[in-house]
């Protein structure tokens, strides 16, 4: 089997962050080489970037450019290496999270984004998306309760639950343009139900037995 690209995705609150690892589990007693990484971030320069995405204040145009920048530096130096590996690469959040946030939650022009994601995401075979994308979704006002208390919270897990329902439609509009490429999980249920979809979902594939 050669090289695969899966990304998590959904609004800060979701639980996807905690299947990352028991997933990567399940490849690696597959005999899998499992790179595991995030967005924004995954490189030094990009975790930088990161920092300030998230905490220091800024135009929509500016969140959205640090965003691209850093997934630039990040594909080069570690997704496409591994991928060219033969890696299985798990990636927590990826473009539709741009999409989502600045797209939804911000309310940026969705076509300039388009044009970022075009030119950041050019390599060798193409324009790089994962193979597949786990979509936890969750009701924001469910979120919000999950996130109150549970650590000192960026700008983005700051945002009132409106910002949320406009991120959790930014997901919506993104997984419809591109069906095939999405897993649906229903991150309401017991975590144990949400892993049974999560496995669910990548043994639909052919990926693990």
């Amino acid at each position: 089997m050669g090289a695969l690209f899966i990304s998590f995705e959904g609004i800060d609150g979701a639980g996807k962050s905690s299947h990352i690892e028991t997933l990567a589990a399940q490849f690696r007693a597959a005999g899998r080489s499992v790179t595991m990484t995030r967005e924004p971030g995954g490189t030094p320069l990009a975790e930088k970037l990161r920092a300030m995405a998230l905490n220091d204040a800024m135009d929509p145009l500016t969140e959205a450019l640090l965003m691209f920048a850093a997934r630039r530096d990040h594909l080069v130096q570690v997704i496409e290496p591994a991928l060219a590996r033969g890696d299985v690469v798990l990636c927590d959040r990826f473009t539709d999270a741009t999409f989502a946030y600045q797209g939804g939650g911000r309310g940026f022009d969705w076509n300039v984004l388009s044009q970022l994601e075009q030119w950041v995401q050019q390599t060798a075979v193409g324009i790089r998306q994962p193979d597949m994308t786990l979509l936890f979704e969750l009701d924001p006002s469910i979120a919000a309760e999950r996130l109150a208390g549970a650590r000192v919270p960026d700008k983005f897990e700051s945002q009132p639950v409106e910002f949320f329902r406009a991120v959790a439609q930014g997901y919506d509009r993104r997984a419809l343009q591109d069906p095939r490429r999405f897993a649906r999980i229903h991150a309401d249920q017991p975590r144990e139900s949400v892993w049974d979809e999560v496995l669910s979902a990548v043994r639909a594939r052919g990926w693990l037995s």
